[in-house]
């Protein structure tokens, strides 16, 4: 309670930031309404079939992964709530970051819908069982909260602004676009708490860091058939452990100045010490995943580009390559 207090000022300052920068748009004008048709059922128009979709099997997955999990907004939003208040600033925030939120699960599953992108049926039955799972989280500390959502909203961009570039279409490409664009914004907002905590608890707070960045796990980890699809899509090259380590681990860690930090005891230095180790272990398995694929040659038409600032999904318990847990 403490230091909720503490950083209300500055959850206020970076709210402020946030919406100036924050543009106005509408799920609406980015669905194709055009390219749709009535499907089976009361309207008794034509089934759902897989040669109807203009995307590859490993973007449907991502698609699919990425729309459950946006759907489990109402989960989320009573875990930061109960986390961060519902008063102040900080309540502000929640609220705003709700509803900016719930523009994605409207926007992916209209298009998906329009395009024929993925079975409806099963989309719809994912969803009720994965909203009905719920998701708890289990960060115990303001400091682990933060320090798990900076990363979450970073390796969600990464996924939505990769699949985007699967998609092999330019209205997927825009759409995946727009929504990225949100979750970086989001991540600026808790990114920058966290570098304010950072200089209230050091020590603290950089231990929280290296336990969520060592055992971090996405929250669609419970999504039917997670891991197999996160398999498919980390085979794909949309988002894998390479990804992770170098487009969502280091920009963070190079951002919020951990491993360079000159104030800390001796927790926070054997806190960086394991995120170090930690590092050097997703380096190998990146490493040793490139071979493979180097040897097995392609597995997508539509693979992710591999430079510059770009998105991705998380990965599988063992760390063996998809996502799900940071390895």
């Amino acid at each position: 309670m403490d230091l909720l207090r503490e950083l209300e000022p500055a959850v206020a300052v970076h709210l402020d930031r946030h919406l100036a920068a924050a543009p106005e748009w509408f799920p609406h004008q980015y669905i194709p309404w055009s390219s749709a048709r009535d499907y089976d059922g009361p309207l008794d128009g034509e089934p759902w079939q897989s040669g109807q979709s203009p995307l590859a099997p490993a973007v449907r997955d991502a698609l699919l992964v990425n729309l459950l999990t946006e759907d489990n907004l109402p989960s989320y939003h009573h875990e930061i709530a109960a986390s961060f208040g519902r008063d102040t600033a900080w309540g502000t925030w929640v609220h705003r970051w709700t509803a900016e939120e719930g523009r994605h699960s409207d926007a992916l599953r209209g298009y998906l819908h329009a395009v024929r992108g993925v079975d409806p049926v099963e989309l719809e039955r994912g969803r009720i069982v994965h909203v009905s799972r719920g998701f708890t989280s289990t960060q115990p500390t303001l400091a682990h909260g933060l320090a798990y959502v900076t990363v979450q909203e970073l390796a969600t961009r990464e996924a939505h602004r990769n699949t985007g570039h699967a998609c092999g279409e330019p209205n997927g490409t825009r759409l995946m676009s727009r929504i990225a664009a949100d979750e970086n914004l989001h991540m600026v907002f808790y990114r920058a708490l966290c570098a304010d905590l950072a200089d209230l608890d050091p020590d603290g707070f950089v231990d929280a860091f290296a336990d969520v960045v060592c055992d971090f796990q996405m929250p669609g980890h419970s999504i039917p058939g997670f891991q197999a699809r996160a398999a498919r899509i980390a085979a794909a090259g949309i988002y894998d452990i390479a990804i992770h380590r170098d487009h969502v681990l280091l920009p963070l860690l190079r951002t919020l100045r951990i491993m360079e930090r000159t104030d800390l005891g001796p927790q926070g230095e054997r806190a960086r010490e394991r995120i170090g180790r930690h590092l050097e272990v997703l380096e190998d398995k990146g490493r040793r995943l490139a071979e493979l694929r180097a040897r097995i040659g392609p597995r997508q038409p539509h693979a992710a580009p591999t430079g510059g600032d770009r998105p991705v999904l998380p990965l599988p318990r063992d760390g063996s390559g998809a996502q799900g847990r940071s390895v």
